[in-house]
């Protein structure tokens, strides 16, 4: 496995990053805890280190069962978690509406408040059975709050020692300069895969140029450039796959046709579809890490391949030629 550091921070990452969200269960049509554990630890033996997970994958599961995993081998790894999105309060810029595993309904509020964030870190710790997390990221903006209160609670938990780095996702490229001026932000989560490429325009020049760590997630688009998920196949009511515009079958059409194109390069590395996948994303300039979800130890050893080997320049080029045909989803 590859690694790399978070920015200036004295964090390192494997360059493949355990997702957590699919573990969590919501919006993935349910999950096996058992699994989940087993999916994490053959993670940790095949050099895969680093564990990113956030209170909303499953209203705290997806934490507990990442605690329970690590359990025993906190030195080996890497943690990673997230704040400020909220279903156990009334606090803050309503988000969105979601389902309890019970099925009950729950409003999803963004609130990036100083005392929430404290509050929260306090939780995710608990939930973890650690005493720090290595990276701790605000999850969404949270417009209806001063940047400024929020690096108050990001620099407390600093000086606390409850996280030994902080960063943000699905941040713009403004709010992270406002931010970095009043706390030491080290790393940025956006989406990335070469089903969607908006990083490439302004955040990932940006994050290079100034030492900041990218940490990609969806750079299998859900599954999707596995090329795993047929014509035929279909999702559990409340999968996230199911609002995708690329999932939509006259466009999943096309994705397939590409993925056909795409095919004989990862065969000639003796890779699959989704190592490809990875390695592209990876081989992108300012790309630090990889987030990628698994549920299994099968989908973990397969997504360790996405490293430590490259793409040459002459497929990458051709690669984006393909991707300029197919366009966007229609």
């Amino acid at each position: 496995m590859e690694y790399a550091r978070l920015g200036s921070s004295r964090v390192r990452v494997s360059r493949v990053v355990f997702g957590a969200w699919a573990i969590g269960g919501w919006r993935w049509g349910g999950a096996d805890d058992a699994e989940s554990v087993r999916a994490i630890r053959k993670a940790i033996d095949l050099g895969i280190d680093t564990i990113d997970t956030a209170p909303m994958y499953g209203f705290g599961r997806s934490e507990q069962v990442v605690g329970r995993a690590i359990k025993g081998c906190r030195d080996r790894v890497v943690v990673a978690t997230k704040c400020g999105l909220r279903w156990d309060c009334r606090d803050g810029t309503p988000s969105f509406e979601a389902k309890l595993d019970d099925g009950s309904p729950v409003t999803v509020f963004r609130n990036l408040r100083c005392d929430a964030i404290l509050e929260e870190i306090d939780r995710s710790l608990q939930r973890l059975g650690v005493d720090y997390v290595d990276l701790y990221q605000c999850h969404w903006p949270d417009a209806s709050v001063p940047l400024e209160e929020t690096a108050e609670a990001l620099n407390r938990i600093l000086e606390q020692g409850k996280a030994r780095a902080v960063g943000v996702s699905n941040f713009t490229r403004p709010m992270i300069e406002e931010l970095r001026t009043y706390v030491p932000i080290v790393s940025d989560q956006p989406p990335y895969s070469m089903l969607d490429r908006a990083a490439e325009a302004e955040l990932l020049p940006y994050c290079h140029d100034d030492n900041l760590a990218v940490i990609c997630y969806s750079p299998l688009h859900q599954g999707l450039l596995t090329g795993k998920v047929t014509m035929d196949r279909t999702f559990h009511p409340d999968d996230v796959r199911n609002d995708k515009p690329w999932y939509r079958p006259h466009n999943r059409r096309r994705v397939l046709d590409f993925l056909d194109k795409v095919r004989p390069i990862a065969a000639d590395h003796g890779k699959t579809l989704a190592q490809l996948a990875i390695n592209w994303a990876l081989r992108q300039p300012g790309m630090t890490a990889a987030l990628v979800g698994a549920r299994r130890p099968d989908q973990v050893e397969e997504n360790a391949g996405g490293a430590d080997w490259q793409l040459t320049d002459d497929e990458i080029t051709q690669i984006r030629g393909w991707l300029a045909d197919l366009g966007e989803p229609e």
